[in-house]
């Protein structure tokens, strides 16, 4: 009797994980990594050219009924004499409130307190539109480095240092804070896994983003 109550328990507590398991499901595309950069490294047009460009690879890829925005964020500026302050744009306040899929349908995060804490970011599940794979490091070449802008909480920085290559603006100087899709760095700290705030590339060119890992990526998702 008592080796058939384990059994019992054992039966009860399988289909409770595969229930919920299953609550998760599955779902069209609502995040990618994107297959390519600008072409002009950390200029990308601002954040509306950013937006164009996720969007313009979601529609070739089939998910143009979407409306898609780059996880990027813009530091506050200050007053001049002849203009205001302006505010911050915070990368986690551009992109709807989830739950997003990757181009298999595996779920990637449910809201948004899960894509910053806990989110299934990594080389096999951070795959471009069109489902395939993103280099990282051990590949040639490695472009694991993909451009935010932001904090670990997904929020813009102070102005005083500039990490959005000016506003995503410049091909030039300054430089960008990058995340790493493959969740691996130089060492096992949390900020080298980090996949959106590991650190700063060497300048904004194309050359320089190569230089420290990246070729201009971008992170895609669906806000509606």
């Amino acid at each position: 009797m008592r080796k058939f109550k384990y059994i019992a328990i054992a039966t009860a507590t399988l289909a409770l994980l595969t229930a919920c398991a299953s609550m998760e499901g599955t779902g069209p595309m609502s995040f990618f990594v994107t297959s390519v950069g600008s072409g002009k490294g950390g200029d990308l047009g601002g954040l509306a050219g950013a937006d164009a460009h996720c969007q313009k690879l979601a529609t070739a890829a089939g998910a143009g009924n979407k409306t898609w925005r780059a996880y990027l964020s813009t530091p506050p500026t200050f007053a001049t004499a002849t203009t205001p302050a302006g505010a911050a744009t915070h990368a986690r306040d551009r992109i709807g409130n989830g739950p997003w899929y990757n181009a298999k349908g595996m779920l990637i995060a449910r809201d948004l307190t899960q894509l910053h804490n806990g989110n299934k970011i990594a080389k096999e599940t951070a795959l471009d539109e069109r489902g395939n794979p993103i280099k990282g490091r051990g590949d040639n070449p490695n472009e694991h480095d993909i451009l935010t802008g932001s904090r670990a909480d997904g929020t813009a920085f102070a102005p005083q240092t500039d990490t959005t290559c000016k506003a995503w603006t410049s091909s030039t100087d300054g430089s960008a804070v990058v995340g790493h899709h493959d969740r691996v760095g130089p060492n096992t700290d949390n900020w080298a896994k980090s996949w959106n705030f590991s650190h700063q590339s060497a300048g904004c060119s194309p050359e320089a983003l190569v230089r420290t890992g990246g070729s201009g990526k971008l992170y895609c998702f669906a806000a509606n």
